[in-house]
């Protein structure tokens, strides 16, 4: 018997039903390889990367780096590798929405963070001090190194040969990065994402497709959420705290009324889980609204647009805002976080 198929609020959206958008980058009309590769049978060139960075070695060593707490402070808090995974999630689901290509926005989400260094930022800025005659450290620059240079698996080229369309994607995911005279937009571009444009053209001063820009936004809903999670465990934050916070005190409200009874534990659950709900659906509406808008016909008129498509609403972009500012406080700049920070300085 044929499987019934779910509605939601928003019609068809978010169950795959609809066929990809106009506005969507096409597998099969791909930008391609820097290195000219014989197709796939049986996946897309954007399956194929998301399934090579997978398998990188650059992947699995994100088990080992982290944000804001050191890896031995314990394995339920979350790292650079488990945060891609949730950032991956929670792009596909924003893809499938907007009717993109899911995979490749989850190709971008994976590959991300590919060039972070090890003990969070603190590890960042270290090495932007010691590379600082050399135009400093920058993670985006890494992570291209690592993707097209430093990952030595195949036998025809370095790197794992990736599409322009993930390639754009890692690099402009947060916008572009010059002005149309080549200029940086926030100072100079780093030299190796100049090198590699060079040789297949990223277009820096024009804005990264719908699925990078899925991705991007995924990473702030993300870790927004999954810091508070993280820092409920550590007991560097509270329930009580978060109550004086917009967003997530309307959340906790909604659910002490609906579970008096409930447990500190769960609460702190059913405030991430409603939270990336309440982002993700902001997220699809703003969109869409931005699309009926601008009305782009193809991938690159998305480029062309001039603003960033994939964004929040006006509220829900000051109450994250808001959020990101009790985090840095209360989070980012705790006494415990500091001191962690100064361990791994020396």
């Amino acid at each position: 018997m044929e499987e019934q198929r779910g509605k939601d609020a928003l019609g068809d959206i978010g169950f795959g039903y609809r066929p990809r958008a106009v506005y969507a980058s096409d597998p099969a009309r791909s930008r391609g390889r820097l290195f000219p590769e014989a197709e796939s049978p049986t996946r897309t060139p954007f399956q194929r990367d998301r399934d090579r960075i997978i398998h990188s070695t650059a992947f699995r060593r994100l088990k080992h780096k982290t944000q804001v707490f050191v890896a031995h402070e314990g394995d339920h808090y979350r790292t650079r590798l488990t945060h891609s995974i949730e950032v991956a999630q929670i792009a596909r689901a924003l893809a499938r929405a907007l009717r993109g290509d899911e995979d490749l926005a989850e190709a971008v989400a994976l590959v991300h963070d590919f060039g972070h260094t090890p003990f969070g930022h603190t590890g960042e800025d270290a090495l932007n001090e010691k590379m600082a005659a050399w135009g400093g450290f920058d993670h985006n620059a890494q992570s291209l190194r690592v993707v097209t240079r430093l990952e030595r698996r195949y036998a025809e080229f370095d790197g794992l040969n990736l599409t322009w369309e993930t390639l754009e994607g890692l690099v402009k995911h947060n916008g572009p990065l010059t002005d149309a005279s080549g200029k940086g937009l926030k100072g100079p571009v780093p030299q190796a994402i100049r090198d590699y444009s060079e040789l297949h053209d990223l277009e820096l001063d024009r804005f990264a497709g719908i699925e990078a820009q899925c991705a991007a936004i995924a990473d702030d809903i993300a870790y927004n959420t999954h810091d508070i999670d993280d820092g409920l465990r550590a007991g560097l934050l509270t329930l009580d705290m978060l109550d004086e916070v917009g967003l997530p005190g309307s959340i906790l409200t909604g659910v002490r009324a609906k579970y008096p009874q409930l447990d500190g534990v769960r609460t702190g659950h059913e405030l991430m889980r409603r939270q990336i709900t309440l982002m993700v659906e902001d997220v699809i509406a703003s969109t869409t609204a931005n699309i009926e808008r601008l009305k782009p016909d193809s991938a690159d008129a998305v480029r062309a647009a001039g603003e960033t498509l994939v964004r929040f609403s006006a509220a829900m972009a000051a109450a994250e805002k808001e959020l990101k500012a009790f985090l840095y406080k209360h989070l980012y700049r705790h006494p415990e976080v500091m001191r962690v920070r100064a361990d791994a300085e020396r």
